[in-house]
C-alpha cells in the first residue's frame, strides 16, 4: 500500500508539472552568473493559480494566426466537417468595389487544410468559417519580416532626456511639451537627429505623487500633468484665466515651482488643473469644439473609461485621502460598470468631459512636437519609450481584470545590480488571454505609443518572450518566468513598425536568454548598449566591435550618471538606502567598479583619446569628453547622450529597487538645454559627439 500511495504521488505531480510546463510557466532558467537556477513546485502552482483558467478548446478556429509575408498561409482547421470560408481585410468596410480583397471558398476538413492565397499583402484579416447555423472567426496577421529601420549607412545621434526633469523660460516647475520643442530645436539645429524621452503614459491627476512614468495608469493615454497651460488658446482667451494668473499668490506659486530643485509634484499638478479647469470654461471655439469632438469619436471608449477614471478617483480622493487607486475604493466603484460608476458619470458629466479635454490638449501638443521634428528635418525625430506594463491600481486594471493577473506582479530576479529581485508591482498580461483576444491588447498599444514616434524603445523587450511574474505578497525570489508567444508577438510589433514607419529599440539589458537575441536581431530591431555594460573577455568592447544594429549610450535613467559612475555615488548612495544585503555584496562591488574604471581609462589612452590615464576619483572634463568621444564612434547606427552629464549632475534620477527611500523621478537638471548646449563644457562634447560620429576613433 505505501508503494502504492508513492506512486500515485509521484504521478499527481508529474501531472501538475506538465500542467505548469503546458501554461508557460518555466522550470528553471539560467541566471546573471550564467547558472541553471530552479524554480520550485510550490513557485510555479502559485503562478498558475494566478492565471486565468479559461481556455478556448475545441473549436474549429483559433483566435488568431500569425504568419510573416510570403510563408505558407496553411490554416488547421480543429474539427472535422464541411465549411464554407470567406476572408476579407479588418477594413474592408472602407474600401469602395465590392469583393476588392475578399476570397472565399468551401473545405472538408481535416482531409485538406485551409490555404489562404499567397498574394496576401501584409496587414490584418478577418476568416470567418461557416458550417450550417454554426460560425466560426479569426483574425489572420500577415507580417513583414523585419521592423521598419533607418538606412543602413546613417549615423545618427540625439539627446535622450527625461521630460519631467527639464526647464525653459516659462516652464511651471516640470518640463511640459513646449519644452520638448525647445529640445528639438536645440537639438536639431546641432545636427541631432533625434530627442529621446521617458514614457509619456497617463499617470493618476488625482495622486500626483505615484510619478513613476514605467508605472502608468495606461498605456494608451498620455499624461496630461505635460500641458503647456500657456500654449492652450482658452486659457489665453478666459478673462477669468488671465485675471488668475496675474494675481501676486499665482505668480508666487509659479517661481517657487520653477525654482525647486525637485518636481513638487502635487503642487504643480494643483496650479495646472485649477488653470486648465478655468481654461475649460472657456471652450466655446466652433471649430476646436467640432475638432474635439472628431479626437472623441475617433478614440472611442477607451478614451472614456480613462477620462471616468479619472473624474472618479479624483472625487474619491477628496473624501479619503488614501485613495491611491481602484482597489482601495469603496465596493460599489470597483467596478466600471456597476450602477453607482453609472451614476456618477451622469451626474459628473462636465468633469468627465474635462479630463477628455484635458487628453485632448496633451495629443494636440505631442503632435505638434512631432510635426516640428518633421518640418526640422531630423531623421528620426521623436523618440518615445514603452514601459512594460501598467500599475495595479490605474485604469487598465480597472476596465481588464481578465487580461490582467491581479494575483501576481512581475519583476527581475536576483542578480548582482539588484541582489535581492526587483518587484515592479505591476500585474502582467496573461498570454493565454491575450491570444484569445487576437492580440488586440498589444495592438492597440503599440498604435498609441508608435502615433508620434519615429523611433520607439521597447522597455524590457525580453518580456516578448517571457517574464518574471512573482506570486502576490511575495519576494522577487520566489517568482518564476512565464513564456510568451515571441513569435507571434515580434511579427505583429514588425507590421505595426513598419505602417508607422517607426524604428524599435529593444531594451535587452539584465538576463537576455539567447533564444531571443537572433530573433531581435532578424526582425530588424535595435539594441540597446550602455557603455557601462559593453564588456568582453579582454576588457571593454572597443568601438569599432559594437554590433551596427543598435543605439549606444553612455547611460539610461536607471544608472548612475558619467559622474555619479566614476566616482562611485551610487554605490555610496546604495550603502545608505540598504540596497545591499551585506557588506561583502558592496565590496564585490566597489572592486569591480575599479577594474572596470581601469580598464576603461586603459582603452581611451590606446585609442588616442586621452594623453595619460586620468584621476580615478573624479570626473575631469577632459575624461568627460572622451568618454562622449568613444561612444559616439561605436558602430551603433544610433547613439542618445543626456543633459545630466553636460550638466556635471552627479546624482540618478532614478534608484531601482526603491520607492520611498529615494526621490525617484524628480531631480530637476540645473539648468537649461539651451545652456548646456552652449557652455563651454557642452560645446567640447558636441563637437567631440559630430567628430565620433562622422569619423573613428583615433589610432593610438
Amino acid at each position: 500500500m505505501e508503494k502504492t500511495f508513492h506512486t500515485g504521488a509521484a504521478e499527481c505531480e508529474a501531472r501538475e508539472r506538465r500542467r505548469y510546463d503546458s501554461a508557460g510557466i518555466a522550470r528553471d532558467y539560467v541566471n546573471a552568473a550564467g547558472k541553471r537556477e530552479s524554480i520550485s513546485d510550490a513557485s510555479r502552482q502559485k503562478l498558475y493559480e494566478a492565471m486565468s483558467q479559461e481556455r478556448l478548446d475545441g473549436d474549429a478556429l483559433s483566435p488568431v494566426y500569425v504568419f510573416r509575408q510570403r510563408e505558407s498561409y496553411s490554416v488547421t482547421i480543429n474539427s472535422p466537417g464541411l465549411y464554407q470560408w470567406r476572408l476579407r481585410p479588418e477594413d474592408y468596410a472602407d474600401r469602395s468595389a465590392d469583393g476588392d480583397g475578399r476570397y472565399e471558398g468551401e473545405l472538408l476538413a481535416p482531409s485538406l487544410a485551409l490555404s489562404l492565397p499567397g498574394s496576401l499583402a501584409c496587414g490584418y484579416y478577418h476568416l470567418t468559417l461557416r458550417a450550417g447555423a454554426q460560425f466560426w472567426h479569426s483574425r489572420i496577421v500577415i507580417a513583414p519580416h523585419r521592423c521598419f529601420e533607418r538606412p543602413p549607412n546613417e549615423k545618427l545621434w540625439g539627446m535622450c532626456v527625461q521630460l519631467y526633469t527639464l526647464r525653459s523660460e516659462e516652464d511651471w516647475g516640470i518640463g511640459d511639451f513646449s519644452t520638448l520643442k525647445d529640445a528639438l530645436y536645440q537639438t536639431a539645429r546641432r545636427g541631432g537627429a533625434f530627442v529621446g524621452v521617458n514614457p509619456l503614459h497617463a499617470l493618476y491627476p488625482a495622486v500626483p505623487e505615484n510619478a513613476s512614468p514605467y508605472s502608468p495608469s495606461s498605456r494608451t493615454a498620455l499624461n496630461v500633468i505635460y500641458i503647456d497651460v500657456l500654449s492652450v488658446p482658452e486659457f489665453r482667451a478666459s478673462a477669468a484665466a488671465q485675471r488668475w494668473w496675474q494675481e501676486e499668490v499665482t505668480q508666487c506659486e509659479w517661481r517657487r515651482l520653477r525654482s525647486t530643485d525637485s518636481v513638487d509634484y502635487s503642487a504643480v499638478a494643483a496650479l495646472k488643473l485649477h488653470a486648465l479647469r478655468l481654461a475649460w470654461q472657456a471652450f466655446s471655439d466652433t471649430a476646436r469644439q467640432q475638432a474635439f469632438q472628431r479626437f472623441q469619436d475617433e478614440r472611442g471608449e477607451s478614451l472614456i473609461r480613462q477620462a471616468e477614471f479619472d473624474a472618479l478617483h479624483e472625487h474619491l480622493k477628496q473624501q479619503n485621502a488614501n485613495a491611491w487607486g481602484w482597489p482601495v475604493w469603496p465596493d460599489a466603484y470597483r467596478q466600471p460598470n456597476s450602477d453607482a460608476v453609472r451614476q456618477f458619470v451622469k451626474a459628473h458629466q462636465d468633469d468627465v468631459q474635462f479630463y477628455v479635454w484635458l487628453q485632448w490638449l496633451a495629443h494636440q501638443q505631442l503632435g505638434e512636437c512631432f510635426t516640428l521634428s518633421r518640418r526640422l528635418g531630423m531623421a528620426v525625430g521623436l523618440y518615445g519609450d514603452l514601459a512594460v506594463g501598467v500599475a495595479e491600481g490605474g485604469v487598465q486594471t480597472w476596465c481588464d481584470r481578465t487580461l490582467y493577473r491581479l494575483k501576481a506582479s512581475i519583476g527581475a530576479p536576483p542578480d548582482p545590480l539588484g541582489p535581492q529581485g526587483q518587484n515592479w508591482g505591476l500585474p502582467p498580461m496573461d498570454p493565454h488571454v491575450l491570444r484569445q483576444r487576437a492580440y488586440s491588447p498589444f495592438i492597440d498599444v503599440l498604435r498609441a505609443n508608435m502615433r508620434y514616434f519615429g523611433a520607439l524603445r521597447v522597455d524590457h523587450v525580453m518580456s516578448l518572450l517571457r517574464l518574471w511574474w512573482i506570486p502576490y505578497g511575495e519576494t522577487a525570489s520566489a517568482g518564476g518566468y512565464v513564456n510568451y508567444p515571441l513569435d507571434d508577438l515580434l511579427a505583429i510589433l514588425a507590421l505595426e513598425s513598419q505602417r508607422h514607419r517607426c524604428a524599435i529599440i529593444g531594451e535587452d539589458l539584465g538576463i537576455v536568454p539567447p533564444e531571443i537575441v537572433q530573433k531581435l536581431r532578424e526582425a530588424g530591431v535595435l539594441s540597446y548598449k550602455v557603455l557601462y555594460f559593453e564588456q568582453q573577455s579582454d576588457g571593454f568592447r572597443p568601438p569599432e566591435r559594437y554590433f551596427p544594429q543598435s543605439l549606444a549610450t553612455p547611460t539610461t535613467h536607471d544608472l548612475p550618471t558619467l559622474i555619479g559612475y566614476w566616482q562611485k555615488g551610487d554605490l555610496i548612495l546604495g550603502e545608505s538606502l540598504g540596497i545591499y544585503p551585506d557588506a561583502d555584496v558592496l565590496t564585490s562591488l566597489q572592486r569591480a567598479r575599479d577594474d572596470d574604471k581601469r580598464a576603461l581609462a586603459k582603452l581611451l589612452v590606446e585609442r588616442g583619446l586621452l594623453a595619460e590615464l586620468p584621476s580615478f576619483d573624479t570626473m575631469t572634463d577632459g575624461l568627460n569628453t572622451a568618454l562622449h568621444r568613444f561612444v559616439a564612434s561605436t558602430s551603433s547606427q544610433m547613439v542618445g547622450i543626456q543633459p545630466e552629464d553636460w550638466l556635471r549632475v552627479a546624482t540618478p534620477v532614478n534608484v531601482p529597487g526603491t520607492s520611498d527611500q529615494y526621490p525617484n523621478w524628480r531631480r530637476r537638471l540645473p539648468a537649461s538645454l539651451a545652456y548646456a548646449f552652449e557652455s563651454p563644457l557642452g560645446q567640447k562634447l558636441l563637437e567631440a559627439v559630430q567628430q565620433g560620429r562622422e569619423g573613428s576613433v583615433p589610432d593610438a
